[in-house]
């Protein structure tokens, strides 16, 4: 990946969005999510903080979505990782949306096999595609839904703080969802942070029944994802920069190497 210094500590891009990691409730700006994206010079970019629920219907933006924005270089001390920008809400406007037969072509060189490497060399984001992934769940427990309710009250009790729409308090899943995979690294063990993974579960919840949606879930990631390609999208921890988590899961199909001859 190119990894050209910007010019400036504020500006406009357009980038690919990859993932939208799980809202988090609270804080300065009231329900975020964190984005990844990868713009058109090859960069990864951490979009963040996204307020996306209370964005515009136009700009609410979805996987492989062509987004332009402004942003500006978070403080260092708040955020030290390289692809980290703080984005302008009003500023973001969906341009378009790249092809399927487009994808394998413009991932194929962020996909690397050794995010110990990324590491060393200062990146934070990064696609793996994983060697024997095997795709599972762990039940929350009532302490950590209870939390997420009672974030949600204090930003419900805080509301006119944040302006704009007003959000409706987010219903976690029940579940937790994780991967165990092999890469050159080794083996690991990482917990799904992928927005997606928990709206596709609670849907089919709704529409089968929990233990038929786990079942269905099962099925999608753990077989077909598998059998067809796929990606773990990883990112960086924003206190403890060392610790990966798997941000996105990316069906992707096996890119093929071309020749010239």
């Amino acid at each position: 990946m190119s990894n050209r210094p910007e010019l400036s500590r504020s500006g406009e891009t357009q980038a690919v969005v990859l993932v939208k990691a799980l809202p988090q409730a609270g804080g300065v700006y009231g329900e975020t999510v964190c984005v990844a994206a990868i713009d058109e010079y090859g960069r990864w970019l951490r979009l963040y903080p996204v307020t996306f629920r209370q964005l515009e219907h136009a700009k609410q933006f979805g996987r492989w979505d062509r987004i332009r924005f402004g942003w500006r270089l978070p403080e260092t001390s708040k955020d030290r990782r390289a692809e980290s920008r703080r984005v302008n809400p009003d500023s973001i406007e969906i341009t378009g949306k790249l092809r399927d037969s487009e994808k394998g072509r413009f991932l194929s060189r962020a996909i690397v096999d050794s995010t110990k490497k990324e590491y060393s060399e200062g990146r934070s984001l990064a696609l793996v595609r994983p060697d024997e992934p095997k795709f599972y769940w762990k039940k929350k427990s009532a302490s950590e839904i209870e939390k997420v309710r009672r974030d949600y009250e204090r930003l419900e009790s805080s509301n006119d703080l944040f302006g704009g729409r007003r959000v409706v308090p987010r219903e976690p899943a029940p579940f937790d969802f994780y991967y165990s995979y092999r890469d050159a690294d080794g083996a690991h063990e990482a917990r799904c942070h992928d927005w997606e993974i928990e709206a596709t579960f609670m849907k089919r919840r709704t529409e089968l029944g929990e233990q038929a949606a786990l079942e269905w879930m099962a099925s999608k990631f753990n077989e077909e994802y598998p059998r067809k390609g796929m990606v773990l999208a990883m990112g960086t921890h924003s206190q403890r920069n060392w610790q990966w988590m798997i941000i996105g899961v990316v069906r992707l199909d096996p890119i093929l190497q071309t020749t010239l001859f």
